[in-house]
C-alpha cells in the first residue's frame, strides 16, 4: 500500500510539473525588421561566372537586434533590390540602445553579361518613402583567368 502511495504521489508531482509549465505558449519572442544599409563595397566590375563577396555595412540599432539575412528581389534580369533583414528579440529585459555599424557579406554569382544594378535599402525619407543606395557594376564578358 505504501508503494502505491509513493507512486501515486510521484505521478501527481510529475503531472503538476507539466501543468505548471505552459508548453502551449505560442507567443513569439522575436520579430523581423529591416536594417538600414550605410554602404556596400562593390568591385569596379564583375567577371562573368564568378562569385563575389560584397561587404555591406549596416546599422545595428541595439543589442537585441541581430543580422538574419538578405531579402533579394529581382526587378529585371540584372537588377536587384536588396534589403537586410534582422531579428529583434522581444523577451530581453534590457537592450543596450547603442547604435553600431556592422559589416556582413552578400554573396553574389554573376551569370549575365551587361551590367548589374544593385539597390540596397537605406531607410526612409521624410515622406516615409523608401531610399536606396544604388550601385551599377559592368560585367566583363571575358574572364581574365
Amino acid at each position: 500500500m505504501m508503494k502505491k502511495g509513493i507512486v501515486l504521489f510521484l505521478l501527481l508531482g510529475v503531472f503538476t510539473f507539466f501543468i505548471s509549465c505552459d508548453l502551449d505558449d505560442d507567443t513569439p519572442n522575436f520579430h523581423f525588421t529591416t536594417l538600414t544599409v550605410l554602404e556596400a563595397n562593390v568591385p569596379e566590375s564583375f567577371e562573368l561566372n564568378r562569385t563575389y563577396d560584397i561587404e555591406v555595412t549596416y546599422l545595428r540599432p541595439d543589442s537585441c537586434t541581430f543580422f538574419e539575412g538578405y531579402d533579394v528581389v529581382k526587378t529585371a534580369q540584372t537588377e536587384r533590390n536588396i534589403a537586410m533583414i534582422g531579428t529583434v528579440l522581444t523577451d530581453e529585459t534590457a537592450c543596450a540602445q547603442a547604435v553600431e555599424e556592422v559589416e556582413a557579406i552578400f554573396r553574389f554569382n554573376v551569370i549575365f553579361t551587361g551590367e548589374y544594378t544593385f539597390r540596397f535599402y537605406a531607410g526612409t525619407n521624410d515622406n516615409d518613402e523608401a531610399v536606396y543606395l544604388e550601385y551599377i557594376i559592368p560585367v566583363d564578358a571575358e574572364s581574365t583567368n
